[in-house]
């Protein structure tokens, strides 16, 4: 990452924001050339600081449970532990962190399945698994995909993809709009042409499944990048203690901050849960000395570094694969 100039982190960033753009859109919106953009992009994905895949809803199959869960594991095991849960189909993100736990995994689990069996006789049969600490998330008030937004600056508003809020239920989807998704999981940024090719459907019943899909908030466009490479110093969670009153008022006044990539409720020994990217760590200073300090309500909050990210959105991201790997791998 170090390796990386401005227009590399431009492009990022313009990938980010709206991954299934075309390279001439990008080299439009950059003012550089078509043949630069594409050559530059091709090669930053290669490398793995960036994959782009088209997600279904998260209750596209029907009503489920999400549980955010804060684990401790044995010294030296964090890597290999990660891997582990990183395999798990029912867990979708995944992070290593500093302060009183190891890692952060979020486990998505369809109401009908056994709690106990995913949360507790599951986590512990993992090696290296020690305590953990499982919080139920109630209500999701922001996820952001537009953080990266002023490394282009204003102008890239417009050109970032619209996401509309939708409460997806089984039967929106049917076999068709599956095997798009499944089509665009790896490579969302795969030709409508090859699609269609690979399904055995045409190019144009491709696109329209798609885009009536984005239309209504049933599938979504997603970037994954480390925030390192835009030259971002902090992924931070922060789990907040607050007036049980005052929870609504809190989560809406942080949620207009662009820096907060996600904000949730969460039955647990904290209310909210949030996730701030922020340029630097004097940035993150005022986020926390004054930002928190001015929002009414909050009584206290506590805090971990994203130390490396494993699994987004139910994907290995590609950045973390070689340690990962090297983790698992028997010695």
């Amino acid at each position: 990452m170090d390796d990386l100039d401005d227009l590399d982190r431009r492009i990022l960033a313009a990938l980010h924001v709206n991954g299934r753009a075309s390279w001439t859109d990008i080299a439009q919106l950059l003012g550089i050339s078509t043949t630069t953009v594409a050559r530059r992009a091709q090669h930053l994905m290669g490398t793995g600081l960036a994959r782009v895949a088209v997600l279904p809803h998260l209750e596209h199959e029907g009503p489920i449970h999400v549980f955010l869960v804060r684990l401790t594991c044995a010294p030296g095991s964090q890597l290999r532990v990660a891997g582990l849960l990183a395999k798990n189909p029912d867990i979708r993100y995944v992070t290593i962190v500093t302060g009183g736990y190891d890692i952060v995994f979020e486990l998505v689990a369809p109401k009908h399945r056994d709690l106990y069996s995913m949360l507790v006789d599951y986590v512990h049969s993992v090696p290296g698994a020690q305590q953990s600490n499982a919080d139920l998330v109630l209500h999701t008030y922001k996820v952001s995909y537009d953080w990266s937004v002023p490394v282009l600056g204003e102008k890239a508003a417009p050109f970032a993809l619209h996401r509309p809020v939708h409460t997806c239920e089984r039967g929106h989807l049917d076999d068709v709009d599956r095997e798009v998704l499944a089509a665009l999981r790896e490579d969302g940024r795969a030709s409508f042409q090859s699609v269609g090719r690979r399904l055995g459907i045409s190019e144009s019943t491709a696109r329209r499944r798609l885009e009536s899909m984005l239309d209504r908030g049933c599938a979504s466009v997603t970037t994954f990048i480390p925030a390192a490479a835009l030259g971002y110093e902090a992924e931070i969670l922060l789990w907040l203690t607050v007036e049980p009153s005052m929870q609504e008022s809190v989560a809406e006044r942080l949620a207009g901050e662009r820096g907060v990539r996600m904000i949730a409720s969460t039955l647990g020994q904290a209310s909210l849960v949030c996730e701030v990217i922020v340029p630097t760590t004097a940035d993150l200073h005022h986020f926390t000395s004054r930002t928190l300090a001015a929002v009414p309500g909050i009584h206290s909050w506590t805090a971990g570094v994203q130390v490396l990210t494993v699994k987004r959105g139910f994907l290995m991201v590609p950045w973390a694969e070689s340690r990962i790997d090297a983790a698992l791998t028997p010695t």
